[in-house]
C-alpha cells in the first residue's frame, strides 16, 4: 500500500514540486524600510570645523590682534614615589625583637600609605589609607630645606621649613639629596644643603 501511494500521481507531482527551485518574488508584502541604499561611490563625509576658511585669505585689518590667552605653566613631576624600600626592609629585619616592633610598624604604614610628588609647581604629600590625606605646598612658601641621611646615607628626611615656621618632615625618601637641591631650586634659594650625620634608620 506504500507503494501504491508513492506512484500515485499526486505524489509524482508532490514530488515534481518540491524539485523545482525556489524562486522569490520581488513584490513580497515587506514593509519600506526609512533608509537609502548605500551605494558604492556614495562614502561617509566628515565635517571638519576650522577657524577660519582655508580656500580664503586672512582679511588683514588695521586694528591689532588680541594676544591669545596662554594656558597655565604645565605641572611636570620631578619625583613621585614612596618611602625608600630599604627603610622597610631593614626595619623588618630588626622587627623580630619586641623593642624595634613600633618602629617596623611605622616603617610599614611609611611603605604602603605615604607617597611624596615634587612637580615643578608644588610639594604634595598624600597619606592615608586610600590616599583621602593630602597636604600641598608652593615652593614660593620655603624658607629653608634641611636633609638627615640614615642608615649609610641611602636614604634620609628631609625637613622643608615654611615662612610661618612650619616644619613638614618627609621621612625616609629616596634621592633625598638631589630632591632637597631641587626644592632650593624651586625656591630660588642658594643651593647650599643642611646635612647632619647619618642618624640610625
Amino acid at each position: 500500500m506504500a507503494s501504491a501511494f508513492l506512484c500515485s500521481p499526486a505524489a509524482t507531482a508532490a514530488a515534481s514540486v518540491t524539485r523545482q527551485p525556489l524562486h522569490l518574488s520581488s513584490k513580497l508584502p515587506f514593509p519600506k524600510l526609512p533608509f537609502k541604499p548605500i551605494s558604492k561611490n556614495n562614502r561617509q563625509t566628515t565635517k571638519l570645523y576650522v577657524s577660519s576658511p582655508t580656500n580664503q585669505p586672512a582679511a588683514t585689518t588695521s586694528t591689532p590682534s588680541k594676544p591669545s590667552s596662554k594656558n597655565p605653566k604645565e605641572e611636570t613631576i620631578f619625583f613621585d614615589g614612596g618611602a625608600h624600600y630599604g627603610d622597610l626592609v631593614a626595619n623588618l629585619l630588626l622587627g623580630f625583637t619586641l623593642l624595634w616592633l613600633p618602629l617596623t610598624l611605622a616603617a610599614v604604614s611609611r611603605a604602603f600609605f605615604l607617597r611624596y610628588r615634587f612637580t615643578n609647581l608644588r610639594v604634595t604629600v598624600i597619606s592615608g589609607l586610600t590616599g583621602q590625606d593630602r597636604s600641598d605646598f608652593s615652593y614660593k612658601v620655603i624658607k629653608d630645606v634641611q636633609v638627615v641621611p640614615r642608615f649609610i646615607g641611602e636614604w634620609g628626611d628631609v625637613i622643608i621649613t615654611l615662612k610661618d615656621g612650619t616644619k613638614v618632615d618627609l621621612r625616609s625618601v629616596p634621592r633625598f639629596r638631589e630632591i632637597a637641591k631641587y626644592c632650593l631650586a624651586m625656591a630660588e634659594k642658594p643651593v647650599v644643603l643642611k646635612e647632619t650625620g647619618p642618624k640610625g634608620f
